[in-house]
């Protein structure tokens, strides 16, 4: 039955107000990124009148964008690659075992999710920092308690998620390996895994962007040789000017990992986000 004329208009209406309303920030962040400083300190202009790249040149000069971004990359890879291997393991253990405590341990995993991350700010500050008059181990400060950091809040929902991915695969194919002769190590890896890439994909785009695009933690948490991209970009606005050309331009070029990311593991991820919903 087709839609009524009325309906297929609005609806074209609708999606191109919401299209325009999506990416009218982005325009105004590309084109500031364009325009020489002057031109984006007086009054805004829809279309550049004199378009420049210096921005994006300058941007690496006037911070070190350069180790920021490496800072980046190294928590969040480590987050994300710590967040995917436990999750795996636990929600795996819940998902095909019966234990004492199950229920009360995927009860709180949940519940960790109901508390604001400012709520941990000051706990996590003293822990590490007793740690390292205790121990000599330097958490504060140091790119380590920062990956342990993003761990408290990609870890629960990671496993929570993977719980029902995995419910959602068949237990026959577990059966099926151990009567093969898998153990049931070779078992997860060698079957469930593959069956489970999707869940898997998703949980680490999930990890890798909070750890990603995290400012409140990474603002307290390090110093300036373990600064992260959210935090540095602070660093274009100074006492005496903003260079509001470089903070666009800076913003689009760090933007690039996730998007592309994104862009290339969709299919994986809209997959892994729908998966576990139906068993």
């Amino acid at each position: 039955m087709a839609a009524p004329r009325s309906f297929t208009w609005t609806r074209r209406v609708f999606l191109t107000l919401l299209t325009g309303f999506v990416l009218l920030p982005v325009y105004v962040m590309v084109s500031s990124s364009l325009k020489p400083l002057e031109d984006v300190s007086s009054q805004f202009h829809w279309l550049p009148s004199n378009l420049t790249i210096r921005p994006y040149i300058d941007i690496w000069s006037t911070v070190p964008l350069a180790k920021y971004f490496l800072n980046s990359l190294i928590v969040a890879g480590a987050a994300t690659v710590c967040s995917v291997v436990i999750a795996v393991f636990a929600a795996y253990a819940v998902s095909r075992y019966e234990f004492r405590g199950k229920r009360v341990f995927s009860v709180t995993v949940l519940s960790t999710q109901m508390f604001p991350g400012i709520l941990f700010l000051l706990p996590l500050f003293l822990i590490y920092v007793n740690i390292g008059n205790t121990t000599g181990i330097a958490l504060f400060g140091s790119r380590g308690g920062l990956i342990l950091t993003y761990l408290t809040f990609s870890l629960p929902f990671s496993i929570w998620m993977l719980i029902g991915y995995f419910d959602s695969v068949p237990r026959d194919l577990d059966e099926a390996a151990l009567v093969d002769g898998c153990g049931p190590l070779r078992a997860l890896f060698k079957v469930v895994v593959p069956a489970a890439v999707p869940g898997i994909v998703a949980v680490a785009v999930y990890a890798f962007m909070t750890a990603w695009g995290e400012v409140l933690f990474a603002s307290v948490m390090t110093n300036d040789a373990t600064r992260t991209l959210a935090v540095g970009l602070q660093g274009y606005s100074t006492q005496n000017d903003v260079y509001w050309n470089q903070i666009m331009a800076a913003s689009l070029v760090v933007s690039v990992p996730v998007v592309a990311g994104f862009l290339l593991l969709q299919r994986y991820l809209v997959a892994g986000l729908t998966a576990g919903a139906v068993k």
